[in-house]
């Protein structure tokens, strides 16, 4: 019998593959973005089938193949259905795990983007934290965690966005949807959060061109 192994993480990506499986892409803590296939999961009422969406985030006992592990069992935590209820929530969640599929990389410790992505989709499902808010924040944490941003705005801003800007930089995962900002801070945060982003992030994602025009 194959030795299994079990790792804590979340789906990426869900894709078909052959008549009734899956190819998963999921961001794991111990080893960070690995592929595994769901053998099954596409047919009804096969156990993998749930634990096999996007934004599943549990444990996932996995056995290894040749070039890629094969999903056993899962003990799914939160499926995050709550971000299927509105499709603003939806566009942002997918563009989280769009840009964590592209931070991320096979056999690296996953811990810190695995945390930030789980309490990202958390913000987005809490009422009181603008989504507007919940991306920029995600979007310059996942640099910190990637060593590439600055440790001041790219340029000269407003007191109150400099310090946003230090708190998400320095603050651990879990303390970073702790702060709202005035209408007037929010568009200054953004600008200088975009300016890095594009600077740093050289890449074209699709479901941010979804949301873009989602959002005007």
């Amino acid at each position: 019998m194959r030795e299994t192994v079990t790792l804590t993480g979340m789906v990426l990506i869900s894709a078909p593959s052959g008549d009734y499986d899956r190819r998963l892409v999921l961001l794991t803590r111990e080893r960070g973005r690995i592929t595994a296939f769901a053998h099954g999961a596409r047919k009804p009422g096969n156990p993998l089938m749930a634990s096999s969406r996007p934004f599943s985030f549990g444990t996932f006992t996995l056995y290894e193949g040749r070039s890629a592990y094969n999903l056993q069992s899962s003990q799914i935590a939160n499926y995050f259905d709550g971000l299927s209820l509105d499709m603003e929530c939806t566009c942002y969640g997918s563009y989280f795990l769009e840009v964590a599929d592209y931070f991320s990389q096979e056999n690296m410790d996953g811990t810190e983007l695995l945390k930030l992505l789980y309490q990202s989709l958390r913000a987005l499902l809490n009422p009181s934290i603008p989504n507007r808010l919940a991306r920029r924040v995600f979007e310059l944490k996942s640099m910190v965690i990637n060593g590439e941003y600055t440790e001041e705005p790219p340029r000269p801003v407003s007191e109150s966005c400099s310090y946003a800007w230090e708190y998400v930089v320095c603050s651990q995962v879990e303390s970073l949807y702790k702060f709202i900002l005035k209408d007037d801070v929010m568009r200054e945060f953004e600008s200088v959060v975009e300016a890095s982003r594009r600077y740093y992030v050289r890449h074209e994602f699709k479901s941010l061109e979804i949301l873009d025009v989602l959002t005007g």
